[in-house]
């Protein structure tokens, strides 16, 4: 009985065993159908091969960029000079060589002699890969270099030019919005062309002051806007001689940081963006001082007071002495300024120190033309009529700097006025005395509170309100007075004794508001004496305004860089005498 029960179990046991077998084997059936179906009738094989095509090809460029030897240098490498230009430390046996990839060499037709491929160590040379893929002595290399280099050593040649390469394209990258398109010349004849040129500069000026007196009467232009200007017949002739007959030279001496070195970012930005500009333009600079209107000093006074101001010193004579002895170095060096005791020069400041550091030469600060922004008539430095405003910028972003440009429309324009900034000079403080948290159409702050910049950021608050208030500080100059325009918000000047910028040819009654310093306890009854439609033609001719207040790194006609030169040009223009126009 007991064996019979045994065998019972078994068979019981073997039997689950075949069942359980049985139902793996028809899941994985079930399985392999289910794949089975979704490979051949879900799945998109034509959008696999696409996928698959395009991942191969990446997979191929990137070996023919990563790979040193063979497809790099079959593919994209051009021949490889080696170039001796430069002696060597002997200075006696300087050669130019040819490679080809294959590593052959060949003789350049530049050459008295031939250099063998088996030359010996003692004719090898220290060898540095440049950008235009030349090789070139460089006595601060680690290593040498020899012409029957070995394939690993012309592996590493062809990596060092590859990431030359790719340095080269990041930098043309980085510079291509600094690249300068200046707008093409007017159109002149042929024989008036010649008639200029035979004229002097002295000639020229006379004729172009003689043709601005007989300006033609313009009504409507499609470049200007009539009512921003006091006379948009003169100044059109005005700026359309300065086109024909301006030639500016830049004198090169001066050594960077402080010459030549533009300062592109910040609030002194004015000058840097010029300095920028003028370099390189090609149409109104001359190489031939003898055929010069105007001489530019290429200097930055914010690079001068970075490089040569003790900081807490509280001493701009060092900065003085600088200036007076280059001055005096370009005297001793050229006729130039003796010529006219420097009334045909121009500069151009944006520093706060700008006027300040011209004390140690006396014609420097009396005959020169200065473009200033701290232009303040009150302290006999700045003179109306024969120095420049400058604008004071801030530009943040030097790829982008008409950034955040543009304003509401007036309907969205809810504050009355908006000032928010440091308190020093004595403006300020006066301002916020009367104004901060006393009336709710008045939003008056120092610096803007975090709390308040969470909900509406500076910009915002410029261009949601009806009067932008441009104070002056420890100086008359503000850069609120651009920010303002760049926002489309008339701008309200409390400064007295600011000299404004173009005020010779723009009629600023027209889009601005100038208020007294004493008149401060009564801004906000000035500001609702206003009427509506006023107030909304002034804000059109704000957005009329703005190009004339446009930095670009490809400038055009009437925008800001243009509107300084003009300036100088004007100011050139009155320092004739009648004896030289008659």
């Amino acid at each position: 009985m007991c064996v019979n029960a045994i065998i019972i179990s078994l068979t019981r046991s073997d039997s689950c065993d075949v069942d359980r077998s049985v139902s793996l084997t028809n899941e994985m059936r079930k399985f392999l159908r289910r794949i089975i179906v979704v490979l051949l009738f879900r799945v998109s094989w034509k959008k696999l091969f696409v996928i698959g095509t395009i991942l191969t090809v990446f997979r191929i460029i990137f070996q023919i960029y990563s790979l040193p030897n063979p497809l790099t240098g079959w593919i994209i490498s051009p021949p490889l000079v080696v170039s001796s230009y430069q002696r060597a430390n002997d200075g006696k046996n300087s050669r130019e060589l040819s490679v080809t990839s294959d590593n052959q060499l060949k003789k350049s037709k530049h050459l008295p002699a031939v250099v063998s491929v088996n030359s010996t160590a003692r004719n090898s040379r220290e060898v540095s890969v440049t950008s235009d893929n030349k090789l070139k002595m460089n006595k601060h290399l680690a290593g040498f270099v020899s012409l029957n280099s070995t394939a690993r050593t012309n592996r590493s040649m062809q990596v060092l030019q590859r990431r030359e390469r790719l340095l080269r394209r990041r930098r043309s990258k980085m510079n291509a919005h600094l690249k300068i398109i200046f707008p093409p010349p007017p159109v002149v004849p042929d024989h008036v062309q010649r008639s200029i040129a035979a004229l002097k500069p002295n000639e020229a000026l006379a004729y172009a002051k003689s043709e601005i007196e007989k300006a033609p009467l313009i009504t409507d232009d499609p470049d200007l806007y009539a009512p921003l200007f006091r006379n948009i017949s003169v100044f059109k002739r005005s700026y359309e001689l300065m086109e024909l007959l301006l030639k500016v030279y830049i004198y090169k001496e001066g050594e960077r940081p402080i010459f030549h070195e533009p300062h592109l970012t910040g609030i002194y930005s004015s000058e840097g963006w010029f300095m920028k500009l003028m370099e390189q333009n090609r149409y109104f600079v001359t190489r031939d001082p003898e055929k010069a209107h105007l001489f530019y000093l290429p200097y930055s006074s914010r690079q001068l007071q970075m490089a040569v101001y003790v900081p807490n010193s509280h001493n701009l004579r060092p900065l003085s002495i600088f200036l007076r002895d280059y001055v005096n170095m370009l005297a001793a060096k050229y006729p130039f300024w003796n010529r006219t005791h420097g009334t045909d020069h121009f500069l151009v400041a944006c520093h706060d120190w700008g006027p300040y550091i011209l004390k140690d030469h006396k014609e420097l600060i009396r005959n020169t033309i200065k473009a200033l922004c701290n232009a303040d008539i009150s302290e006999g430095i700045f003179k109306a009529g024969k120095d420049v405003s400058l604008p004071e910028t801030t530009i943040r972003n030097v790829r982008k700097p008409l950034r955040n440009v543009g304003g509401k429309r007036v309907s969205q324009r809810p504050i009355l006025a908006f000032f928010a900034g440091n308190m020093h000079g004595p403006v300020r403080p006066k301002l916020l005395k009367y104004w901060k948290d006393r009336d709710e159409d008045m939003k008056i702050y120092g610096p803007l509170p975090t709390r308040v910049s969470r909900i509406m950021s500076y910009a915002e608050h410029m261009k949601s309100s009806k009067y932008c208030l441009c104070p002056m500080g420890f100086e008359v100059n503000s850069p609120r007075i651009v920010e303002s325009i760049y926002y489309e918000c008339v701008p309200v000047i409390i400064a007295d004794n600011l000299a404004l910028p173009f005020d010779e040819v723009l009629d600023w009654s027209a889009f601005s508001l100038t208020v007294a310093e004493k008149d401060i306890p009564k801004l906000k009854e000035i500001l609702l004496s206003i009427p509506l439609k006023r107030y909304q033609v002034m804000q059109h001719n704000v957005k009329k305004l703005q190009k004339h207040f446009h930095w670009k790194s490809m400038p055009t006609r009437y925008d800001l860089f243009h509107m300084i030169l003009h300036s100088i040009w004007s100011r050139r223009l009155n320092q004739l005498q009648e004896s030289q126009i008659s």
